[in-house]
């Protein structure tokens, strides 16, 4: 197994090499307006520093989100692309589970929630029982309004830091880890069980939509 992992929904373009035991190589740029110039020098890098090629690659996991529209696409387009090109499979996971892995490996003991920007004062979040297990959401909210769910518990990712009158425990990680993505994955194929489709997880609709009232011109 050599599972190429990336992530482009959060200000982190991140992408990581795992061979089914561990991660062997891993690069991260931070930087929320560059995901499509940045994403394939990541990805050529980590193949270098592990010595593969993307023949090698058995297969392509990439962050579903959710996350902002356009830096989302960037990776789910990349992943398509590669598993068409390569014909190896794409499996998708959700970009917060990928956030909560870290934070458990990173010695996060009983629930807490993850939480990310989702900007218009909102975040995309979802919470995750002591084993960090993901037991509701994701979903988008503003953080007031989710206030009573998520008190007294620990928060991870950047949402939650956003927002620490009501996150009031928030720490790190805070962006997500293609090799904690990676990790994720590989654990799950594993145990055979199914990962979700490379399919953008948005849960809101775009900014850009038909006006209201608007009358299709037919031609005669």
């Amino acid at each position: 197994m050599l599972l190429l992992a990336f992530d482009t929904a959060t200000p982190a373009v991140t992408a990581a090499l795992h061979d089914g035991t561990a991660v062997l190589a891993e690069s991260t740029t931070i930087d929320a307006r560059r995901h499509g110039e940045l994403l394939l020098p990541v990805i050529d890098r980590v193949l270098h520093d592990a010595g593969a090629a993307k023949g090698d690659l058995t297969a392509v996991v990439v962050g579903v989100g959710p996350g902002p529209y356009t830096g989302l696409r960037v990776g789910l387009v990349t992943a398509a692309a590669l598993g068409h090109a390569l014909s190896i499979p794409v499996h998708g996971v959700c970009t917060l589970d990928g956030i909560a892995r870290a934070a458990r490996a990173d010695g996060l003991g009983g629930p807490f929630t993850a939480a990310t920007d989702a900007r218009r004062k909102e975040v995309y979040w979802a919470a995750y029982d002591q084993d960090g297990t993901r037991i509701s959401g994701p979903d988008v909210d503003r953080p007031a309004e989710i206030a009573d769910r998520v008190a007294g518990q620990p928060a991870v990712g950047a949402g939650a830091q956003l927002y620490p009158e009501v996150f009031t425990e928030a720490r790190g990680p805070e962006h997500v880890s293609a090799g904690h993505l990676a990790a994720f994955a590989a654990e799950q194929l594993a145990a055979g069980v199914p990962l979700l489709p490379p399919v953008p997880l948005y849960l809101r609709r775009p900014d850009a939509q038909v006006p209201a009232g608007y009358k299709a011109v037919l031609p005669r």
